[in-house]
């Protein structure tokens, strides 16, 4: 009787064992998507309902956007805040696009009703390199405040109307939380580092007309790019067909020239150099991937920090007489 009982008993405990690592498993996709740096139209609209998920339209004049953009159609329950004009990037001492005190991005991330709890979910408009540009940068910032969810809507607003999912119209103001932020610092490198930096690749994430110092931003002081920096225009990330970044293996093969271990990011201003950090760390897991977000801005803006340039005086009078840059 004993032994019939004894091997009810372990029948019964195997089937709950059974049972919970079938739950396990059921439940582990779920918990792995909500930390996925990408995520696709359709997950999002299968979790538009869940609580702690923020929509985030960043929409700008970057893509062709304007004030009325968001109202005319967004998705369901966002909130907007423009790239360009939202505070996302500021001046200090003179320099254009620089990163936000932690008080300046507390306040901003706070009025969107982000509080640590949330998982946001980034949606560009989906129309081109630049587009995701920004929101790689607004991804970046994100995680350097500590937020640990976040997310990019994979082809932006474009994949989510592709998928024929509903848009809503109008607009609505967000219901404040309190975020505060434990600034992450492991993914930022400062000025002062970069003018120092050792056994780091530097990476210059724009096209080569401005690496070469064929062309330059209106806000940088001088053509060219920063010494012993390597080439990777992020725009090789990316698929302009698709409008979303390549495939996971066609990322590793653009990046596979790279030096392994420690790099540092950066363009003219902390804009396309985001999306390399982003492949990089979220996608390649190069977690030792900084972004120097003051980049070229900033780094002109000091003019004994140096710069190699192939800019000839030819290329010179051809700007003079309107010929080029």
């Amino acid at each position: 009787m004993r032994n019939v009982f004894a091997a009810d008993l372990v029948r019964t405990l195997r089937g709950l064992a059974m049972g919970l690592g079938l739950a396990l498993l059921i439940a582990a996709p779920a918990t792995a998507a909500e930390k996925q740096p990408l995520v696709s139209a359709q997950w999002l609209n299968d979790h538009l309902t869940d609580g702690k998920v923020v929509v985030l339209d960043i929409r700008s004049a970057i893509d062709g956007s304007t004030a009325e953009s968001f109202a005319k159609g967004h998705i369901p329950g966002a909130v907007h805040s423009d790239y360009d004009k939202g505070g996302w990037r500021v001046e200090r001492n003179g320099v254009p696009f620089m990163v936000p005190t932690t008080a300046e991005l507390e306040k901003l991330i706070g009025e969107l009703g982000i509080d640590e709890n949330s998982h946001v979910v980034i949606v560009p408009a989906g129309v081109h390199v630049s587009d995701f540009g920004a929101a790689a940068r607004i991804y970046w910032t994100l995680k350097y405040v500590g937020l640990g969810n976040v997310s990019i809507l994979d082809g932006g607003l474009a994949a989510w109307e592709a998928a024929g999912l509903k848009l809503d119209t109008g607009t609505r103001a967000p219901s404040p939380a309190i975020f505060s932020a434990t600034i992450d610092k492991s993914i930022l490198a400062q000025a002062s580092e970069v003018e120092k930096l050792e056994g780091a690749a530097l990476i210059d994430a724009r096209p080569a007309s401005f690496y070469t110092g064929k062309e330059k931003a209106p806000a940088s002081q001088a053509y060219g790019h920063i010494p012993g920096a390597l080439n990777l225009d992020s725009a090789e990330f990316y698929d302009s067909k698709t409008n979303r970044l390549k495939p996971k293996a066609e990322l590793a093969l653009v990046a596979a020239h790279l030096p392994n271990g420690p790099s540092v990011t950066y363009c003219n201003t902390g804009h396309w150099a985001s999306t390399d950090w982003f492949v990089l760390h979220e996608l390649l897991g190069r977690s030792n991937a900084r972004l120097y977000a003051g980049s070229m801005v900033e780094w002109t803006s000091n003019a004994s920090r140096p710069v190699e340039s192939a800019r000839t005086k030819w290329d010179d009078l051809k700007k003079k007489l309107g010929l080029g840059s």
